[in-house]
């Protein structure tokens, strides 16, 4: 076994998505069927979110390329070998992403204890980088800059309506992108005189919203130009395909990273940082919220927070410091 684990860059591996989708099963994982059979149920009883999933298999796709390239079986692997593993990776990726490979190593070899393929688990020992968040580092837009990107986004093509809408829902409900792009028609709906976002959040919950009366513009011209009102069960946000047709959207959901793409390249059309992504929006909404006197606690409710502290992370309101306040400094 090769201990030079110090000298070697862990690969990010291109064809792991095109393997995963083949169903190929990695090499340290095959050496039985039970083995094998064992390694896809984990991924397909243990873990529901469709999001998790793919995050803990590319994953374990990464930590079992290492292994191979190290010559390491199965049953070589020890503390001190997934310990090693993880220090490259702090080397290569942030802490909680390297906690998210050390949660998933962890659970998929509890799974092979739990089926009796290994004698007992080696990630159990391996502590993962510290790590304390108090503030969020996505960027979030100002007002102004908000309605400057809105009014850079042209209204006389479907996919600008449809680019619109779904950033609106985004920063006015506060909305995770997953939970926006796997809206249906009928996720958006009137009840009395008040319109209402139900979104498809995280474990299976869904979070009704009021609709704000710009989302609810912006969504309603964009459903008026589809003409899709009467297609309540099909995705309400649709991708044009890889041909990016301006008038034309097929009755397939965006995806979450084609809804990035979208942000970046509007993002950069209106003069805003490119470092601007999805997550933005949420931080942009609840920071405005918060900024005009709204209720920390409400955000929360609005967020889907299950905690006041993880909304506060999104708070930006309370950085700025002003120029006077620098000034202050007399030296």
């Amino acid at each position: 076994m090769d201990n030079s684990f110090d000298l070697v860059t862990i690969s990010i591996s291109a064809d792991i998505p095109a393997r995963i989708a083949t169903g190929e099963t990695p090499p340290i994982f095959a050496g039985s069927e039970a083995g094998r059979r064992r390694f896809w149920e984990f991924f397909t009883a243990c873990i529901r979110n469709r999001n998790t999933r793919q995050a803990y298999l590319h994953a374990i796709y990464r930590f079992a390329d290492w292994c191979e390239y190290h010559k390491i079986e199965l049953d070589d692997i020890d503390p001190m070998i997934v310990g090693a593993y993880i220090e490259k990776l702090n080397e290569v990726y942030a802490a909680p992403s390297v906690k998210q490979h050390l949660a998933a190593i962890k659970m998929l070899f509890q799974w092979l204890v739990v089926g009796q393929i290994i004698a007992s688990n080696p990630a159990n020992a391996v502590r993962g980088p510290r790590y304390s968040v108090k503030v969020g580092k996505t960027p979030v837009l100002t007002a102004k800059e908000t309605r400057t990107l809105f009014d850079s986004i042209e209204t006389d093509t479907l996919v600008g309506l449809r680019d619109r809408a779904l950033i609106s829902i985004m920063v006015y409900s506060f909305g995770r992108v997953s939970a926006v792009t796997s809206m249906t028609v009928a996720d958006y709906y009137t009840q009395g005189k008040r319109s209402f976002f139900r979104l498809h959040e995280k474990g299976g919950l869904y979070n009704v919203i009021p609709a704000h009366h710009v989302a609810q513009q912006n969504v309603d011209a964009y459903i008026k130009a589809a003409g899709i009102e009467g297609e309540r069960h099909d995705p309400l946000f649709r991708t044009s395909g890889r041909g990016r047709q301006k008038n034309k959207l097929l009755v397939k959901p965006i995806s979450r990273f084609s809804a990035l793409q979208m942000v970046k390249r509007r993002a950069l059309k209106a003069g805003l940082p490119g470092e601007i992504c999805n997550h933005s929006f949420r931080g942009t909404g609840i920071t405005e919220y918060l900024r005009n006197g709204g209720e920390l606690e409400t955000a929360a409710r609005i967020a889907g927070h299950e905690s006041t502290r993880t909304t506060q992370i999104y708070d930006r309101s309370e950085q700025e410091l002003t120029l006077d306040e620098i000034e202050r400094i007399l030296i």
